[in-house]
């Protein structure tokens, strides 16, 4: 028998969204939309000297599996640079598309496997990494400019 889409844990984190609301004048922001559900995750950074994350705000607008992922992603994202949120989400995708195994740092992400034949999920469940990797990218071209 296979796991239940949705869980007690997931529920759990779709309730809690670490960083949830906006930033005043963020370095970076972004906006990703599935065009699946129409499920929506608008992200604002600010970066440190070494181009990390030191501040960061999700408002996010999704089903309990796109809320869950944000919250996993959120409750980690301060400190990291755009290519480690990259390579997270490229981390998450595979596992959900071709069933690779996850870094050891994102074993969390494993509570996801119920959804890999539901195709139609995966878009949600990838968008806050999406967000906030583009929205990291944004701030590092815009301190550059």
């Amino acid at each position: 028998m296979s796991e239940p889409l949705y869980n007690t844990r997931i529920l759990r984190l779709a309730a809690e969204i670490p960083h949830f609301g906006r930033l005043d004048e963020p370095m970076g922001t972004a906006r990703k939309v599935s065009p699946v559900c129409g499920s929506r995750v608008d992200a604002d950074v600010d970066l440190d000297d070494e181009g990390r994350i030191s501040r960061f705000a999700q408002e996010v607008r999704a089903c309990a599996l796109g809320q869950a992922s944000s919250s996993l992603l959120g409750a980690r994202v301060v400190g990291m640079s755009a290519a480690e949120l990259r390579s997270a989400e490229t981390a998450l995708r595979r596992f959900l598309a071709e069933g690779d195994a996850l870094p050891a740092n994102w074993s969390e992400l494993e509570i996801f496997a119920p959804a890999r034949p539901h195709k139609a999920r995966h878009a949600s469940l990838l968008l806050a990494f999406e967000a906030a990797a583009a929205a990291a990218e944004s701030a590092a071209a815009n301190r550059a400019a």
